[in-house]
């Protein structure tokens, strides 16, 4: 069962078309709504996506329009006061509380983590380990070897060497981790009380860090989760009060952190990149992150569909929280799957309408079976390359290939039209949902 949160309108017309941007109160129920139909939304493309968005398990769905609410559901035992785990989405959040820190002169990210976790959090030489620095922690740059087994046990022993900091980009929970140690050394407050502080007073974030295992992850509201959203969507600055003031530190987060992974900030996902890598590959994949998601979008996106997606330019703040969605899942590509939807639904010149302008050539990528191939025709012949050199010709179907048969791993796919034009692209055949 889904239920839709119908609040009245407190708007007059005039407040709609200045399009300002609304900040709900720190504390109560209250927030603003917009008819999503006042807007010019194809409100006949709404079953659609709520229909999706309860077969993949979500819990949770809000969308906001210049901070107000136009859409809100809640699918089955789950209410708007329930809590749920951010998981990864949460990693955006630890990411801004650094920058809080650093804004108040408390630390420094450039600085050695170990001025702030003390030495010997690693089981590197002293000067490998003096090498790492808090950025390092933030790009997922620390060179720490991610192929131990455990990516989240935090222990020293655990910690090794693999590359110099900076040389190599691996999305590796435990250095992640670790920066919750940097705040609260830096701070002299534990995890909670320094978000409570900082974003509970002023934005009315009020949540809670439970530890699980190594890691600690904050669980709240969707309503919490979508006040994080507004607030990074307005720059870090909430109702006229610059919450960061560090202007280059948030310009930072959320744009390419390093060169090797443009994709990635701070702990933040980029879209409208030239390419992208994911978690637990070495490899890079041409194209933006989310073909049909804004270019400008960033996003925070964590395990089983914790989403949260920040489009300044547009106002618009999409959160979902949920369970997996089913089958193989790869967070990039569901999070595509739900922009595909809701573009049907925002069916106005919003500038969403660019969306298609960086088309991935190869998609999804990757694939647990059908891909669809932008420069491939009925008249092409595709052939399949494997990594140890064999080859399979496939036949294609409408531009599409099904690559369902084949074992996981990373294939080169060679397209050959009837005029002799060739292109190749790469390829991974996923089969446990990276």
């Amino acid at each position: 069962m889904r239920r839709s949160i119908l609040l009245p309108f407190l708007l007059a017309p005039f407040t709609l078309l200045a399009q300002e941007i609304y900040f709900p109160p720190t504390t109560g129920d209250t927030w603003e709504t917009t008819d999503p139909a006042s807007l010019g939304w194809c409100t006949d493309q709404m079953p659609a996506l709520l229909d999706f968005l309860e077969s993949s398990n979500s819990k949770a769905f809000i969308v906001l329009k210049d901070g107000r609410i136009v859409i809100e559901e809640y699918f089955g035992t789950f209410e708007q006061d329930s809590s749920w785990y951010w998981a990864s989405a949460g990693k955006s959040l630890t990411a801004f509380l650094v920058g809080l820190a650093q804004q108040d002169g408390l630390l420094d990210i450039d600085e050695p983590s170990s001025t702030y976790l003390g030495e010997g959090w690693t089981s590197c030489t002293p000067e490998q380990e003096a090498a790492i620095t808090v950025r390092h922690q933030l790009t997922m740059t620390t060179g720490l070897n991610d192929t131990t087994g455990d990516l989240d046990c935090t222990d020293p022993e655990c910690l090794q060497y693999l590359a110099d900091p900076g040389t190599r980009w691996a999305y590796y929970n435990a250095p992640y981790t670790k920066l919750d140690g940097v705040i609260t050394g830096a701070t002299g407050q534990n995890l909670n009380g320094y978000v409570y502080n900082k974003l509970g007073q002023t934005i009315g974030l009020l949540g809670l860090y439970l530890p699980l295992g190594y890691n600690n992850v904050f669980f709240s509201t969707p309503r919490v989760m979508a006040r994080f959203g507004l607030l990074a969507m307005n720059g870090g600055e909430w109702n006229g009060t610059p919450i960061m003031s560090d202007t280059d530190y948030f310009t930072n987060m959320t744009t390419p952190s390093q060169e090797i992974n443009p994709a990635y900030g701070y702990l933040w996902w980029l879209n409208g990149q030239e390419d992208f890598m994911l978690p637990g590959l070495q490899v890079s994949f041409p194209g933006p992150l989310m073909p049909d998601a804004p270019q400008e979008a960033y996003s925070a996106m964590g395990k089983n569909g914790q989403i949260i997606n920040v489009v300044p330019s547009e106002g618009l703040v999409v959160i979902r929280m949920g369970d997996l969605p089913g089958g193989i899942f790869v967070p990039n590509v569901y999070n595509n799957d739900i922009w595909e939807r809701l573009n049907a639904v925002i069916c106005t010149s919003t500038g969403i309408s660019d969306r298609n302008a960086k088309k991935m050539d190869v998609y999804p990528n990757p694939t647990t079976g059908l891909v669809r191939l932008a420069d491939a025709t009925n008249n092409s012949n595709a052939e399949v390359i494997a990594a140890d050199g064999r080859m399979t010709g496939m036949p294609l179907l409408n531009g599409t290939l099904d690559l369902g048969g084949f074992p996981a791993g990373i294939y080169l796919i060679r397209i050959r039209n009837l005029t002799g034009k060739m292109t190749v692209h790469r390829v991974i055949v996923s089969s446990s949902g990276q």
